[in-house]
């Protein structure tokens, strides 16, 4: 195909029109639509009105719908093809037992066949399922591809004058027609295998190759990342998770009260007569699928041999222009259902005026068995799902030409070659180059850097104590040594003339690929750091010098200075099991806002403590994008568990009080099928003994502008100081659940959100420094209040996914309200990018 015919079938048809019954003239709902050139498709809605576009120069449009003979139309692309009436005859149909009747008549699901035809596969997948036998095993051969969709490089235009050789890379969509550019290939080949006793599931993965512009930053970390977003959909189970949202599955448990079901058409599949049934769900915004199930006729076992999912396209889902899923099984001897073929196909558009993109995720299965085989011989005795082989990365490209069952087209063989004519164009070069910067956050110093600067977003900031700050740092990476490692920075206060660092040196027990936060961390580390210490404010997700927190809506002087000397070991399992022992030696030093006064009037410039402390973490299915600093996780659905106790005898090495400190977290994102999804955090703890202030309990205090995870939006720090403290964050994420059904409003895409948060806590007796005055007195400038029986609540409700990007709350004290500087109300801002 020329460039000049690709050119002219990015424009497209588009075909509009009504389907109507022949008699009576009534709209045909949900009456199937479908291209003959390609497996795209969609459906009439409730007033038979449908829109598809062809690319296609010689394309068909195909009618159908059980009960009424098919149409096929010609599509005309010189003329047009908008307000079509096509109608359909009525034809009566017999189907087994079942008699479906063209009568038209209101949809209900009372004595509905197609409903009940439903039902019937819903039920049979435990007796096709192929993990009812006791071992199951099979190879799968997965491959992601992306590329710019709709490319078009007209003459003259400035990509033809710079960039003219991506002219013999065009391809073009198997889908939809369109001309479109691979700008990325990844494969992986592996060995799935299922044991029912012990029930387990694990990933043997022998092969992977990545190719293309998206290795800005780490590479198994991207791939996690877009195998969880792009996963294998499973419709057998009562929410499909795609997106990293949850939709409703045809075959759940309330199908029947979400979708409406169609016996369509019968079709032949693979020289299998088959019955389609289609399904659309209730409500369009709604979280679900449009789509076909074909069945063999009077099959009794209900085996679906095709799958056809579409997507919505009023649904409330993020960069998303078109999703069509097609999956193939075949049946073994016994009546297993075995899948063959999973292609999956999504044009996105993720930011207006940028290029359009085009995903496929084309999956093969192939050697099923249900034959015993060796566990070990897989390494399954690991906890993890996945096990990638040492030498996934080392396959060369003829073992990969001989082993992978479909052959790459021609766009996915030169893409290497593309690539490197791209990068020794200077504009190009640089223009990647800073997009890794704003990814990593770190400036590689040479090609084969041993030094990285960064990270950039640390570099300035500003506070009331220390004025403008300015700060550089770095880390020396695996280039330099695969077990040793340093990194640290140096920032300046203009305002309080300190210099601020943190040194550290790190001997890694493994050999490293990169750097050495890499997983999983077995090491020993030593750090030396003097900083400000910000009492009541903890930076979970991000640097406390982010200069985006350098707004603040209080004066930020609840601070000392802090130098710390500490040795850590830490052991990383692959189970995600991990263990953290520290010894620590802390000098806290007294500032004017936060004097160490005890009860009897003796002022202390500083006090000392050393440490010995125990970190213990647990979270079970795990997956998390790896950074250079660290890790942010790629979804919630895992439980984490957290354990921490810190134990300073008296008198240790200088140390002034003696603390024993027990912290417990536990974390979840608990999914409400198609209302959304509720992230849960939940803690707990306690401090055994007498100590100063600054080393009980401070609740996490936000004073930014920022919407924060796990802290108080309306309470200053150092409001409350406990003991004892229990505490609860809830956010609900409600996917539009009320904004996708008012009009005009379901346009934006708004989402809700609403989050609560309660703290209880309690300060004994043995902590009150006016009876024990060799504790240190709360400073006079703060408003501390002791917590009684009510808990400390605030609620916030948000607009989420402004812009597809941006979030707005509005929070609100519900308790302890009218506390002396401490506001009863705000507005946060924050950015959440989600589909």
């Amino acid at each position: 195909m020329s460039l000049s015919n690709i050119c002219v079938l990015a424009k497209g048809v588009q075909v509009r029109g009504v389907v109507l019954d022949s008699l009576t003239n009534m709209p045909v709902s949900y009456a199937a639509i479908a291209l003959t050139s390609t497996p795209a498709g969609t459906m009439t809605n409730e007033r038979g009105q449908f829109g598809i576009v062809s690319y296609a120069p010689d394309d068909s449009l195909r009618v159908s719908l059980l009960g009424y003979q098919p149409k096929t139309l010609k599509i005309k692309r010189s003329a047009p093809n908008n307000n079509l009436i096509i109608k359909l005859n009525q034809t009566g149909v017999r189907l087994s037992e079942v008699i479906v009747k063209p009568k038209k008549e209101k949809y209900t699901k009372k004595n509905n066949p197609a409903v009940a035809f439903m039902e019937r596969i819903r039920k049979s997948e435990t007796s096709t399922d192929p993990r009812r036998h006791d071992f199951y095993r099979y190879e799968k051969y997965e491959r992601l591809t992306m590329a710019i969709n709709e490319f078009k490089m007209e003459g003259g235009s400035w990509l033809d004058k710079n960039y003219k050789f991506l002219s013999k890379h065009i391809d073009t969509s198997e889908i939809s027609g369109k001309p479109i550019l691979n700008i990325s290939l990844r494969e992986k080949m592996s060995d799935v295998c299922y044991t029912k006793d012990p029930s387990s599931e694990h990933e043997y993965v022998s092969g992977l190759r990545q190719v293309g512009l998206d290795d800005v930053s780490s590479k198994d970390g991207i791939r996690m990342a877009l195998e969880d977003v792009f996963r294998e959909i499973d419709l057998y189970q009562n929410d499909v998770t795609l997106l990293q949202n949850r939709f409703v599955s045809p075959l759940s448990k309330i199908a029947a009260d979400y979708y409406k079901f169609y016996l369509s058409d019968t079709v032949v599949v693979d020289s299998d007569s088959c019955v389609v049934l289609s399904f659309v769900p209730h409500t369009s915004q709604a979280w679900g699928f449009i789509g076909k199930l074909y069945v063999p006729k009077n099959d009794s076992t209900m085996f679906v041999k095709k799958v056809d999912l579409y997507l919505p396209h009023s649904i409330n889902v993020n960069f998303i222009d078109g999703m069509v899923v097609s999956q193939t099984f075949k049946k073994c001897t016994d009546g297993t259902r075995l899948k063959v073929k999973d292609d999956m196909i999504m044009e996105l558009s993720v930011l207006p005026g940028t290029p359009k993109l085009y995903v496929r995720r084309n999956t093969h299965y192939g050697n099923h068995s249900f034959e015993k085989f060796n566990i070990d011989d897989y390494g399954l005795y690991s906890d993890q799902y996945e096990i990638v082989s040492n030498e996934a990365y080392d396959i060369d490209e003829n073992q990969w030409n001989q082993q992978r069952p479909v052959p790459l087209n021609r766009g996915e063989q030169g893409l290497g070659n593309m690539v490197s004519e791209l990068r020794s164009d200077k504009f190009f070069y640089w223009t990647e180059k800073t997009l890794k910067l704003l990814f990593s956050g770190y400036v590689h110093t040479s090609k084969n850097s041993k030094f990285d600067y960064g990270p950039i977003n640390t570099s300035i900031s500003f506070n009331l104590v220390e004025g403008l700050r300015l700060r550089a740092g770095g880390m020396t990476t695996a280039n330099l040594s695969k077990r040793w490692f340093a990194r640290g920075f140096a920032a300046y206060g203009f305002k309080d003339h300190k210099w601020k660092y943190r040194a550290e040196i790190e001997y890694s027990f493994r050999d490293k690929k990169y750097h050495s936060r890499e997983f999983p961390v077995h090491s020993l580390r030593f750090t030396s750091l003097y900083a400000l210490d910000q009492l009541g404010q903890r930076y979970n997700s991000t640097n406390s010098d982010n200069f985006f927190h350098s707004f603040k809506r209080m004066e930020d002087t609840r601070v000392t200075y802090m130098r710390q000397q500490q040795l850590l070991y830490t052991l990383e399992l692959t189970n995600n099991f991990s263990i953290e022992a520290s010894v620590n030696f802390e000098r806290q030093e007294a500032t004017r806002w936060i004097p160490f006064i005890d009860g009897y009037g003796n002022r202390f410039n500083h006090y000392n403590e050393a440490a010995f402390e125990l970190d213990l973490r647990y979270a079970p299915g795990e997956k998390f994008y790896q950074g250079k600093t660290g890790r942010r996780p790629i979804n919630l659905d895992a439980p984490v568990f957290s354990l921490s106790h810190i134990y300073a005898p008296k008198g240790f090495l200088g140390s002034k009080f003696m603390i024993n400190r027990t912290e417990f977290r536990y974390s979840q994102r608990y999914w409400l099928s198609a209302f959304g999804y509720i992230d849960a955090v939940f803690k707990a703890g306690h401090v055994w003994n007498s100590v100063p202030y600054m080393n009980l309990l401070l609740p996490n205090a936000n004073i930014t502008y920022v919407v924060r995870p796990e802290s108080y939006s309306l309470m200053n720090p150092l409001e409350f100081i406990n003991d004892s403290y229990a505490s609860a964050d809830l956010t609900y994420w409600m996917n539009g659940l009320i904004f996708n059904r008012i009009p005009v409003i379901n346009k934006l895409k708004l989402r809700e959100v609403v989050t609560f948060k309660a703290l209880w806590g309690h300060r004994s007796q043995k902590n009150n420094p006016f009876r024990h005055p060799e504790l240190f007195r709360f400073p006079d400038n703060v408003n501390v209040t002791d917590m009684g029986s009510v808990p400390y609540m605030e609620v916030s409700v948000g607009i989420d996914n402004i812009l597809s990007l941006f979030r707005v709350d509005s929070v609100w004290r519900l308790s302890y309200r009218n506390t002396p500087d401490a506001p009863n109300w705000g507005i946060l801002v924050g950015m959440h990018l989600a589909f």
